[in-house]
């Protein structure tokens, strides 16, 4: 804008165009037309699924291999599948079932988010693109850039993974079912004001004039759910 103004014979300071753009809230150029990660994010949150795999184990001492997607807008979480043995086969079906769930879902999902690790097979990232999703895969050994999905993957390990003796290689699936039903349907979200990704809308606290609360207990009392009685 400076150089521009200097063409047109306006002398005028860089510092004062600067000024002026500075208090009308224009940054920079170059930092204007740079999109931060955090606010492309938080912009295309309806569109963002974001999918990592994880391990636990076993008390006969297998590793199965956990793969769980995110929807950024909702916090939904997904668990996708288990699996000992994480062939290109078993990730190419499981994406598969995940597009037809998107279908389902009518959910408007255009990017999924993943790492580099090389358990993803090619025919993943073909499954998706037939259904017009595009990948995008983060940089390396940069956890942040999809810090959503990792952040939900602790929460899983320190309030189930961790309290919990896996006996066989099928017993984690159906734990990691539980929690997702609890995750979506009752644990309160700070994100989403203390909602859930299933009942966006927290109690009114007119209902807390006459308390009537009962406990459910899921997996053993692992986790605890309160609900008002019927």
């Amino acid at each position: 804008m400076h150089g521009e103004l200097a063409a047109l014979g306006l002398k005028v300071a860089a510092s004062t165009v600067w000024s002026i753009l500075k208090e009308h809230g224009m940054p920079p150029a170059p930092n204007r037309e740079d999109t931060a990660w955090a606010a492309f994010l938080r912009s295309q949150a309806e569109a963002i699924l974001a999918a990592d795999s994880f391990e636990t184990k076993t008390l006969s001492g297998a590793t199965p291999t956990v793969l769980a997607v995110i929807e950024h807008a909702t916090r939904r979480v997904r668990i996708l599948g288990a699996t000992a043995h994480p062939t290109a086969d078993w990730g190419t079906q499981v994406a598969r079932y995940r597009a037809i769930d998107v279908q389902d879902t009518r959910a408007k999902i255009k990017y999924l988010i993943r790492d580099r690790d090389v358990r993803y097979p090619s025919g993943l990232d073909a499954v998706l693109a037939d259904e017009g999703i595009e990948v995008a895969r983060t940089g390396v050994r940069m956890p942040r850039t999809n810090a959503i999905t990792e952040r939900s993957i602790r929460s899983c390990t320190t309030e189930l993974l961790d309290r919990t003796l896996i006996r066989n290689q099928t017993q984690p699936l159906h734990a990691l079912h539980e929690y997702d039903t609890f995750f979506t349907q009752h644990r309160p979200h700070r994100t989403l004001a203390g909602a859930t990704p299933l009942l966006p809308q927290p109690l009114e606290s007119d209902r807390l004039v006459h308390l009537d609360v009962r406990r459910r207990d899921r997996l053993g009392g692992i986790l605890r759910e309160y609900q008002y009685a019927a």
